[in-house]
């Protein structure tokens, strides 16, 4: 009996080219090509400029600009995985069970993820909207003023609001992740856990929320990585205001690029940014991997 060898032939790393020469042009030399204008006074037309070497790096620091933005983007990235996960962690465990019309129920819950960041932020922005806007007519209803209500137009009030919006989106795609690891787990486990006296908490406490620590880990990793490049809600509904109380680090590079045209600047800032995010996500790997043996 013959045996074929399990070692591809050279000629099959010919296909592997491709994605290659993709991958090297759209990611490789981009990348390259931001360290090099970050120490440059670009415009983004001009093809004459200069080196000015770190002081773009130095205007951010004197600027507050960086500090401001990672402070944003911090809080943004928090709220979407404490109280994004908590939610999708509930309500998954709620549709776990046997329900009438569970089915229904999960469908819609999922629907909004569907859904483009534009049209949810456009609904949203009339949701918000003083006065006439749904939580103001509500407030109406009950006999409450709601024409002093302006969520997205308080300084205090508007990364709020749109973290808000974000976790609306994306809390029926972290609930299936948690679904899917919910059903995982054995009924035999949680009827010896019944038997040895543990109340719904303790079973939820010491023995589901171990055996789905997997999906934890995944949520709280694109929680994140959703959190870190926070653009599309800051961009739609406030484009960064009032003041820069929105300005996340997506928007701000964006709002210095195109904006104010000084793409050198903003390469600078990706540079920065793309230190954080590379720091922040390691730090968080090595500590959910950690948590995860744990368990």
């Amino acid at each position: 009996m013959k045996y074929k060898s399990l070692i591809m032939p050279k000629k099959m790393y010919w296909f592997v080219v491709p994605a290659l020469i993709l991958f090297l042009t759209f990611w490789i030399i981009p990348i390259f090509s931001l360290f090099r204008y970050s120490i440059t006074n670009f415009n983004g037309i001009n093809p004459n400029y200069d080196i000015v070497g770190l002081k773009n790096f130095e205007t951010l620091y004197k600027q507050g600009i960086l500090f401001n933005s990672i402070k944003n983007t911090l809080i943004y990235a928090a709220i979407l995985v404490v109280f994004g996960n908590v939610t999708a962690l509930t309500l998954a465990m709620a549709l776990n069970v046997k329900l009438k019309g569970k089915s229904f129920y999960r469908s819609a819950i999922y629907i909004p993820t569907l859904f483009s960041a534009i049209v949810v932020g456009f609904i949203w922005s009339y949701v918000y909207m003083p006065d006439k806007g749904m939580i103001s007519s509500m407030m109406h209803v009950i006999g409450l003023d709601g024409s002093k209500l302006n969520i997205l137009g308080n300084f205090k009030t508007a990364l709020y609001g749109i973290s808000v919006v974000d976790i609306w989106k994306n809390v029926g795609s972290t609930m299936i992740i948690y679904l899917a690891g919910l059903q995982m787990v054995d009924e035999s486990l949680l009827e010896a856990g019944k038997i040895d006296g543990c109340n719904e908490w303790q079973l939820i406490r010491l023995v589901k929320l171990p055996l789905i620590s997997a999906s934890i880990t995944i949520n709280v990793v694109l929680g994140v990585i959703n959190g870190l490049k926070a653009f599309d809600y800051a961009f739609i509904m406030t484009n960064g205001g009032p003041g820069t109380s929105t300005n996340t680090l997506m928007f701000t590079i964006y709002k210095i690029a195109f904006t104010e045209q000084q793409f050198g600047k903003a390469s600078a800032f990706s540079v920065a940014a793309f230190l954080v995010i590379i720091v922040i996500t390691v730090a968080m790997l090595i500590f959910m991997n950690k948590k995860e043996v744990e368990l």
